[in-house]
């Protein structure tokens, strides 16, 4: 499968799926998320895969943002529309496991685009932030609600009410991340983690990363129910 604006390499079943436009620090615009949306369809149909490595291309961003030439053309209706949302739920409901290789800058909708995937890995030259109060406008792909999630409501309340950025240490602090390396480690370890993954049994992979992400939507009974249908 080709795309326009991202690289597709598959190894050990094994899918690295790269933000490739470096020349705007791999800002996502309009055709960015509906080939990120095509992508995951190709995936769900793909059943030989067994995980999913996201990243971005050069040495300086994961994904900045969004493109402000996609933004700045919006209207109040069309941003309803919510296309960047509601790929971002696509990818956090996808069924396999989804590591986000954050290496370099993850402003905005790349923030928005790692809080979705299941795993956040970071280069020790990453930074991450929701500036956008700075800008005049909110989150608007779930990083109000996944942040919250992630950190908790302090932690997301001043990261986004103050448009402040952070260092790939202080995610980790706050739980934004899991570990951190040096640049030249981080996709080998992410690739070391997705085989860690992907040598287990694949049934009882997707169906504990479901019953997680049912999980965190709902109580604790509920999300128990979820997790003995699981188990049956």
């Amino acid at each position: 499968m080709e795309f326009e604006h991202f690289t597709l390499n598959v190894t050990d079943d094994i899918a690295v799926f790269t933000v490739n436009r470096p020349q705007v620090r791999n800002a996502m615009n309009e055709a960015c998320w509906k080939e990120l949306s095509a992508f995951l369809d190709w995936v769900d149909q793909t059943p030989t895969l067994k995980a999913v490595i996201i990243t971005g291309a050069g040495e300086k961003a994961f994904v900045a943002g969004a493109d402000i030439n996609f933004l700045k053309e919006r209207t109040m209706v069309s941003a309803l529309e919510v296309l960047a949302q509601r790929t971002l739920r696509k990818l956090a409901a996808c069924e396999l496991p989804v590591i986000a290789a954050v290496n370099g800058y993850a402003f905005g909708g790349g923030c928005e685009l790692a809080m979705a995937c299941d795993i956040r890995l970071a280069s020790e030259k990453a930074k991450f932030g929701q500036p956008e109060v700075g800008l005049g406008i909110t989150p608007g792909f779930g990083g109000t609600q996944r942040l919250a999630r992630i950190v908790g409501v302090s932690n997301a309340m001043e990261l986004i009410l103050t448009a402040k950025n952070i260092n790939a240490q202080q995610a980790k602090e706050i739980g934004l991340v899991s570990h951190v390396y040096p640049p030249e480690e981080l996709m080998d370890k992410a690739m070391e983690l997705a085989q860690a993954i992907a040598a287990n049994a694949q049934v009882a992979v997707r169906q504990s990363k479901a019953a997680i992400r049912r999980g965190q939507q709902t109580d604790m009974y509920t999300g128990a129910a979820y997790e003995a249908e699981a188990f049956a």
